[in-house]
Order: structure tokens, then sequence, then C-alpha cells
């Protein structure tokens, strides 16, 4: 009987070593532009995941980190095999949960923050006051959460068969591109679909003033952000998938403890220029926090784009949308 015991043993424990081994041992992730990607610029700066890959038994594991100008690149990216885990605006991620039938989920949430338009046309109070001479700069046209947004907030001032009114004003741009197009004043960029540290940066110039805020669109926060992959990543690699979850809340969990050395981190990591108190202070606005857990009101975004007809599933609850490690 001991004999038997000590095999059944032995046989679990080779089987729980193969499964461990036959996790990826390379993981290729990827962030995009701004403050909302503080946690994963955290996690790659302070060696996150190889800290808590090491605490669950993995012996050797390479991260490589891409960042990309928007989250429909990053999708493509996924798609094909490119990358095993990309962050992005909600719009995008629930367009290609849709897509996928899904086999790509959210695995966890990355901020709460809201996006902001800005102008740089005195002229443009509200959208009412928007013409074709206004051209404004996103990530993506149609398909980036930005979008999605001025989508949802057309729909509230016009009817929701106006919600694509003003599509045809919009241009694809990235953040930091962006933010020079608006700030030069030699551009025919007049509006920024922004979010932070963008955003605040350009109302720094008085010529720039704030037309809306989602959360005034959404009368509320939101999850704006998140983290996803495949179907077959995370059935592939449950660890390894816990892994990046337990860095992330780490990395969030730190964030909320030092502001200013996160915000040092920050401008390290990008390159940035701005002053050390501006992004400080921004990270110690009350509208802008960092948490796994997403808000169960993501699923207004998943709402209006079944009610547009751009996706053809309706998730009925933002579980749907996330695997359950983090339900």
């Amino acid at each position: 009987m001991k004999k038997v015991f000590v095999f059944i043993t032995l046989v679990v424990t080779l089987f729980a070593g193969t499964t461990l081994l036959a996790e990826k041992s390379e993981l290729r992730i990827s962030k995009q532009y701004g403050l909302v990607y503080l946690p994963l610029i955290v996690i790659e700066e302070r060696g996150l995941i190889t800290k808590h890959a090491k605490a669950a038994g993995f012996n050797d594991i390479k991260v490589e980190w891409v960042t990309f100008g928007g989250g429909a690149t990053a999708n493509d990216a996924l798609l094909s095999g490119s990358v095993d885990i990309i962050s992005g605006g909600n719009a995008p991620f629930i367009r290609l949960w849709d897509k996928t039938k899904g086999k790509v989920k959210a695995l966890a949430a990355l901020d709460q923050s809201p996006l902001v338009l800005n102008s740089v046309n005195p002229n443009v109070k509200t959208l009412h006051d928007l013409t074709d001479k206004d051209k404004i700069a996103l990530p993506a046209v149609k398909v980036s959460i930005q979008s999605l947004v001025l989508q949802i907030a057309a729909a509230k001032e016009f009817g929701l068969k106006n919600y694509d009114k003003f599509d045809h004003l919009t241009v694809t741009l990235k953040h930091p591109d962006a933010l020079v197009a608006l700030t030069s004043g030699k551009s025919e960029i007049t509006g920024h679909l922004a979010t932070e540290p963008f955003l605040t940066i350009e109302q720094q110039n008085p010529k720039i003033h704030q037309v809306f805020n989602s959360y005034d669109v959404f009368g509320g926060r939101h999850t704006t952000n998140v983290i996803s992959t495949t179907e077959e990543f995370y059935k592939n690699n449950p660890k390894l998938s816990q892994v990046i979850i337990d860095a992330l809340n780490e990395a969030d969990a730190w964030i909320t403890d030092n502001k200013k050395e996160a915000a040092k981190l920050y401008l390290k990591a990008s390159k940035s220029k701005e002053p050390l108190e501006i992004i400080e202070t921004i990270l110690n606005k009350p509208e802008i926090s960092y948490q796994a857990k997403p808000l169960p009101n993501i699923t207004v975004f998943s709402d209006f784009l079944f009610d547009t007809g751009a996706i053809k599933t309706k998730p009925q609850s933002w579980k749907d949308l996330f695997f359950d490690k983090i339900h």
C-alpha cells in the first residue's frame, strides 16, 4: 500500500511539473501611450512578472514589451499571434470579443479614467457647435474607445439614429502626435479626444478648453482600458495568467501608495518631458484610479455597440467579457 501511495505521489508531482513546464517561457505584451497604461509600465520597469513567476514556480521567463498607437493595431497583433497579451480601450476589445465569438476575453481591467474632448476652436463650446471645419484627433477612427465615446455623446444629444454624426470629422493620430497638432496652431486639427496626461497638458494652453468629459456623458465613472488575451492562451497558461493578474494588482497598489515615485517612473519610461508636478497632480485626481476588477457598467459600451449594429452579440453581464480569474 505504501509503494502504491509513493507511486501515485510521484505521478502527481511529475504531472504538475509537466503542466508548469508546458506553459510559455516567453511572454509578449503590448501597451499604448499615456498614463492610463501606467500599471503596465510599473510591471515592466519593476520586473513584477518575473517576480511573481518565480513565486509561482517558474524557473525563468522572458518578457517582451511592445508599444502600439491604437487598439485596432493591438487586436491585429493578438490575432496574428505576434503578441500574447494586449492592452487597449474597451471599444476595440469588445469588437474583438464579438468578432471571435468570445474566443478573446479580458484578463483584467486597467483603469478608470475620463476621456475628454479638448478644442482649440473658441466657438466650440458644446457638440452643437461643431462644423465641417473642425477636425478631431483620436487613436483610430470608428473603432477606438474615443470614437465610441464621441458616438455615444452624439446619440445622447441628437438621438440614436445620429450617433455617427461626427465620424467624418475624426482623424487617426496617436495621442502624442495629436497633442503636438492641437497645441502647435499649425494644423487642421482643432480637437483631440484625449486621455491622461495629454488632456491635462493640453489644457495648460490658455487657447484650449474642454468640450465634454466622458464621465459626464455616462453619468459616472467607467472602466476605460483592459488587458485581454485569447482563450487558447488562457487555457494553456493558467498559472501564467494568474501571474499577470498578481503583477497587475501589485502595480496598482504601488501606484496608489507611491504617487510621486510613480510619476517619476512614468516620465523616465516614456521619455516624456512634462514637469513632474503635472504628472503627480494627475495621479492625485480623484477621478483617476487603477484596479484590475472592472466596473459592471462596462456593458454600457457593449450595449451601445449592439444597438448600433457594430457587434452581433450582446453581453448579458461584464462577466461575459472577462475570464473567470477576475470574476
